[in-house]
């Protein structure tokens, strides 16, 4: 008790340097505390609109499919498979897709058709939660599609215009037909953007004229089992089958993602360098400002150990002040950053990374660990910064500490 409350005197002493040194240390762990919550929000952000708006967790093709994507390349009997997904606890939806020629007027582009199931694609695909314009597509009107939203600045559709397909039907006939745009996307990925086009799985099938099959499966899991599980249970249904993860299909996004962590440690190293320089400074001025006191007090008795134990307890106190005021001015932060976010729209509209869309209000993840992680390496930074002076103040000699000016 008489170590702390000698320490709490001399972290007083000087009170302008103390509050320099906690007021660098508390802005150094509010701004990895805040920091922590964003990345983290962020990579998952980024994660869940892959899985939820692009390709779910695990995706099912014709196993020659992917190697050479072709409108004969089809999963011919889909609904024995989806009803065994569905007795494992798994939902899935079928999609049909053929590439073709979509006009508005006098514009003309590269499409992608994407025929589905609305129902069922509900369960498995956010997608319906992007239409910036018009609505969704609706079962009981086959004539009407939906757009990439780059796709209707490049053809002039707007949602209610007339868009003709072109493509070859899947018999060597001359598909083509005339549709109404009924809802533009936006917030998709890269190539459904510039080229998508959703239309109920019954105008795709007799548009391209395929009366059965389905060329994709998208498959969905529980949160609580693991990715890998999911994949081994779809295989096990589907030996014959093409059967990927989205890491798998997508390896670099995927090793993207993965890394990223390791940006996150590397600015936390620096930061906390920072901190450890302010208080490592700090802690040797106190040091050479009372080498006469040390003295004083290794002459009466006091042990390097009693002396370690009270610069310690200094440094404790002096972070502990920082770790309160952080904690008190970083949850209010971070509460709004995990309710409302920062609306990025203007700045990030069509931004997209690896051909994925970025969502345009960057919203915090918070847990316990987004606290506890950067407290606790502040704690070990802040002892290891004042180890040196700490040792040098409890290993100096009486004598030379006596005659220090």
């Amino acid at each position: 008790m008489k170590s702390l409350t000698m320490a709490w005197r001399n972290v007083w002493r000087n009170s302008r340097r103390t509050l320099a040194a906690v007021g660098a240390t508390t802005l150094g762990l509010w701004a990895m505390i805040v920091y922590s919550g964003m990345i983290a929000g962020y990579l998952d952000r980024m994660e869940r609109h892959v899985l939820d708006v692009e390709m779910g967790d695990v995706q099912v093709h014709h196993a020659e499919y992917l190697r050479s994507p072709s409108l004969y390349h089809r999963i011919e009997e889909p609904q024995a498979l989806l009803d065994a997904l569905d007795d494992a606890g798994l939902r899935a939806a079928p999609r049909l897709l053929a590439s073709g020629l979509g006009a508005a007027g006098d514009n003309s582009a590269g499409v992608s058709l994407i025929g589905i199931d609305v129902d069922r694609d509900s369960t498995v695909s956010k997608i319906h939660e992007r239409v910036g314009q018009g609505q969704w597509l609706d079962p009981a009107a086959p004539g009407e599609v939906v757009i990439g939203r780059r796709l209707s600045q490049m053809l002039g559709a707007k949602v209610g215009d007339e868009l003709v397909v072109l493509s070859q039907a899947a018999d060597g006939s001359m598909a083509n037909e005339l549709y109404v745009v009924r809802g533009v996307l936006q917030g998709v990925s890269e190539a459904v953007d510039r080229g998508g086009v959703y239309l109920v799985d019954e105008a795709f099938r007799e548009l391209m004229v395929v009366p059965q099959g389905v060329h994709q499966l998208i498959v969905r899991r529980p949160a609580a089992l693991p990715l890998s599980t999911t994949v081994e249970r779809v295989r096990a249904l589907a030996p014959e089958l093409d059967v990927q993860s989205w890491r798998e299909l997508k390896p670099t996004l995927a090793s993207m993602l993965d890394s990223a962590q390791g940006a996150v440690y590397l600015m936390f190293f620096i930061v906390y360098a920072a901190i450890a320089i302010v208080i490592l400074n700090a802690m040797l001025m106190a040091v050479f400002e009372r080498v006469r006191e040390f003295g004083v007090l290794k002459a009466i008795g006091v042990s390097p150990g009693g002396v370690l134990r009270l610069i310690y307890l200094e440094t404790l106190i002096q972070t502990g002040l920082a770790i309160v005021v952080a904690v008190i001015l970083a949850i209010p932060a971070n509460w709004y950053l995990s309710t409302t976010g920062l609306d990025l729209s203007e700045s990030m509209e069509g931004l997209t990374i690896m051909g994925s869309t970025m969502d345009f209000v960057w919203i915090s993840r918070v847990s316990l660990q987004t606290y506890t992680g950067p407290v606790v390496a502040m704690i070990v930074i802040v002892l290891l910064a004042v180890t040196y002076p700490a040792l040098r103040a409890a290993f100096i000699k009486p004598i030379t500490a006596m005659r220090h000016q």
